[in-house]
């Protein structure tokens, strides 16, 4: 069995070792998150306002990314921004990217517009049917692939973190209580 000593040591090394990966993993969805902001790496969606609700949130930012680098003041702060990104990417990849797409077929006139396309798709999910990847969205180019990467990363970081967080949780009651049993 391992002495209190022992105990301790292992915990100060989780420890160590778990506020390098939430920084690490706090930085990832920051960067994440500000590439969304800039669909094609074409700053000129952002200023015309043409940048979707869940990239303009930026919980990667905040939510994975700050929160998490406040993570050794309050890691149920931290806890709190990982769910929050989680949820916020999660609902994202389910709506769909915003994007230009043409309403004719929903009210059989040549129009165009932005907003969420797969949003009306009842039947049908984006997600598995490829088809619809480059042939519902006009503009911007290849916007679900780029929806689909950076969500699906900032939606894994979060999943990390909630995790690292938990474990966090699990290590520093553990050092508590192995503290108070030393003596």
């Amino acid at each position: 069995m391992l002495s209190s000593p022992d105990v301790m040591a292992c915990s100060r090394t989780c420890s160590r070792i778990l506020g390098l990966s939430l920084g690490t993993t706090a930085l990832f969805a920051a960067g994440a998150n500000l590439v969304l902001l800039f669909p094609n790496w074409d700053v000129t969606y952002l200023l015309r306002g043409l940048v979707g609700r869940h990239a303009m949130l930026g919980s990667g930012l905040w939510g994975g990314g700050l929160m998490m680098l406040t993570a050794l003041l309050s890691s149920s702060l931290a806890f709190l921004g990982a769910l929050i990104c989680f949820i916020t990417s999660g609902v994202a990849l389910k709506d769909g990217p915003f994007c230009m797409f043409d309403v004719s077929s929903f009210n059989q006139t040549q129009a165009w517009k932005y907003g969420y396309p797969f949003q009306d798709l009842h039947n049908r999910n984006y997600l598995y049917d490829h088809s619809l990847w480059n042939s519902v969205c006009l503009e911007p180019s290849k916007a679900v692939i780029w929806h689909v990467s950076f969500f699906s990363t900032l939606l894994c970081i979060s999943l990390l973190q909630i995790l690292l967080v938990v474990i966090h949780f699990i290590n520093s009651f553990l050092g508590l209580f192995c503290s108070l049993c030393e003596k």
